[in-house]
């Protein structure tokens, strides 16, 4: 089969799946796993697609933001194991921020500590922490209906007035050299202020976010500590620039 031909099933199987595991493109093109690897990374350098742990995917719009719903349904099984870790994290006395989202949400049932303070802007996380009687804050301002989130400059001005031991943040993308990005500018300045506040900062994030880059910076690689699923062998670069905790699939 020629170049161009395998290229194009590649990319065609992608439109039709949206993700693709390497095994499956072996198949469907009848070659070697070595010429699978070798078509991604030079798709991957014309920009057509993005390779994950394992495979790829098609690259995303930089404003592109899926809502709560959607995202709720999306690596579950990856999102609890990632949450569970973090969640092991917390310990007795800490005052903690937990960001609006999913892998953030899924945290809340593994949370076994209670002389805890969460503070969060989760419109979703608020219900679930009061039900497991946790003593929380939200912080008030505007609703953005997408993400279930609590955004904008009176939850700024809320948000600024805490001190926290740990922060917890979800994220959208995450590039060696762009750092922390997400689509939406008045949830970055949240997420900025509450690494600024926070003596460390964990961003949970599942195979998918890396080499993404979305339209707002929320900090550098460095600031924070990586939460992840992913077994890191296509991102050495990344291990270099930030600490990254891998979790099991579990």
């Amino acid at each position: 089969m020629l170049t161009e031909e395998r290229h194009n099933l590649i990319l065609e199987f992608l439109e039709k799946k949206g993700i693709a595991k390497i095994n499956e493109l072996v198949e469907i093109t009848n070659t070697s796993e070595s010429t699978i690897r070798r078509d991604l990374t030079l798709l991957e350098k014309v920009n057509v697609l993005k390779r994950i742990h394992g495979g790829a995917t098609l690259p995303k719009g930089r404003l592109t933001e899926l809502s709560y719903q959607e995202k709720e349904v999306q690596s579950v099984n990856e999102k609890r194991s990632i949450a569970r870790f973090a969640a092991s994290l917390i310990e007795e006395g800490d005052s903690i921020y937990l960001d609006a989202g999913t892998s953030t949400f899924e945290m809340i049932q593994y949370i076994d500590k209670k002389n805890i303070i969460i503070v969060t802007n989760g419109l979703k996380h608020i219900n679930t922490l009061v039900e497991q009687n946790i003593n929380s804050y939200i912080l008030g301002g505007k609703i953005k209906v997408t993400t279930k989130a609590v955004v904008g400059s009176d939850a700024l001005k809320n948000l600024q007035k805490f001190r926290f031991d740990k922060c917890f943040l979800g994220i959208n993308g995450i590039h060696t050299e762009c750092g922390y990005t997400t689509p939406d500018s008045e949830e970055a300045i949240l997420k900025e202020n509450a690494m600024k506040h926070s003596k460390q900062t964990f961003v949970l994030a599942d195979e998918s976010k890396f080499g993404e880059v979305s339209f707002v910076k929320v900090g550098d690689l460095n600031e924070a500590v990586i939460i992840t699923n992913s077994r890191m062998e296509d991102y050495e670069d990344y291990s270099e620039k930030a600490i990254i905790k891998v979790v099991d699939n579990k």
